[in-house]
């Protein structure tokens, strides 16, 4: 039965994309009804799922710790598309969507994902083991990318509001994708050992017996049908945009949630992905695809998003405010706390979930 599931979902990813291309270009620039909406909304969503399968496959084919940087990649790819996409319709209420969607990024990582990989990678095996150098240097990574591009805005005075004057944005751009390719180096090559799977020993699992990894005619097909994807996702979210925001409104929720929505719908195959590892006992791998699509998330999207405010209309606000600053702190002292033993129980992930929880609620409830 598992393996009859396994082969469906590879069958149906490789139209979707094929699909969505066709889609983007019967649709592009025309006013749609609401059941050709419905049509691009499931395929958008399909588009989003077959672009992090293809990815899983390109990422199986080069190993670890490659894999789980090119599905960060993949989906920051997508989280932008989505988030330039609503902000050029969106005039001033989309000042703050780029702030909002990557905040809720960094607290679907850090606590949702990590707090239940944690949760069930303990339940499972007793308890969850990593390796706290390498899950510590992605840590404070992601606090100061998350300081630099949320918190200062907040406390700068060169321009009115939680704003950044344009050399502070440009500051703040370049320096994240200096940390972030700093990162990715010390990830990647000099100190790759750091981000392997462990065991319960300590020993790093350098090989994964699981399953083979795939032919490369197969993972170059899988590239180019998450190009595919991608092209999709952009082309489709400019379409179905309008309606997402009619129906946050609607609902009589903040402009905010709109951010939370596009963050856990680009977050959720990574949830899946992350948590088979942590089935698995290969709980560094899920900390792995958390904290890197965290990091990802800020250091890449907040320069695409500086390079694309130069012709997007409104204001771009970066500053958290005054609650979200301090589920921010809260997050990175907990994670702290988290990492530095290397292993973790029930009661770490639990930890981590409610405050997720906590953010989901004054999201909705401020």
């Amino acid at each position: 039965m598992i393996s009859w599931l396994r082969s469906l979902a590879r069958r149906w990813t490789i139209p979707v994309p094929v699909i969505a291309i066709v889609l983007l270009v019967l649709t592009w620039h025309r006013a749609m009804p609401a059941p050709v909406i419905a049509l691009v909304t499931v395929v958008l969503a399909g588009s989003v799922l077959a672009a992090v399968h293809h990815a899983e496959v390109v990422a199986h084919r080069i190993g670890e710790p490659f894999g789980s940087l090119v599905l960060a990649i993949a989906v920051t790819v997508i989280e932008v598309a989505l988030i330039v996409t609503l902000m050029v319709d969106g005039g001033d209420k989309s000042s703050t969507l780029a702030r909002d969607t990557v905040f809720a990024a960094v607290m679907i990582t850090c606590n949702g994902i990590v707090g239940i990989c944690l949760l069930v990678g303990s339940l499972r095996h007793g308890t969850a083991v990593f390796n706290p150098e390498g899950t510590g240097a992605a840590l404070a990574t992601v606090a100061t990318l998350a300081t630099l591009s949320l918190v200062l805005p907040t406390f700068t005075t060169s321009k009115p509001g939680p704003q950044f004057s344009s050399l502070q944005l440009t500051f703040a751009a370049l320096s994240s994708l200096i940390l972030y390719a700093v990162f990715v180096t010390t990830q990647t090559v000099r100190h790759r050992d750091y981000f392997l799977p462990i065991t319960r020993e300590g020993e790093v699992i350098s090989t994964e017996e699981h399953a083979s990894p795939p032919s490369k005619r197969t993972a170059l097909i899988s590239l180019g049908l998450l190009g595919l994807a991608l092209i999709g996702v952009v082309g489709l979210a400019k379409g179905v945009s309008p309606t997402i925001e009619a129906g946050v409104a609607a609902a009589g929720l903040r402009q905010a949630v709109v951010g939370v929505v596009i963050a856990l719908l680009v977050l959720l195959p990574e949830t899946i992905a992350a948590l088979r590892a942590a089935r698995r006992d290969r709980v560094q791998t899920s900390m792995n695809l958390a904290l890197g699509s965290s990091m990802a998330s800020i250091g890449l999207t907040i320069p695409a998003v500086a390079l694309a405010s130069l012709w997007l209309p409104g204001p771009l606000i970066l500053g958290l405010e005054p609650v979200h600053m301090l589920l921010l702190a809260l997050t990175v002292v907990v994670a702290s706390l988290t990492v530095v033993p290397g292993r973790a129980t029930p009661l770490q992930g639990g930890v981590h979930l409610v405050l997720f929880a906590a953010y989901l609620e004054l999201a909705i409830n401020p």
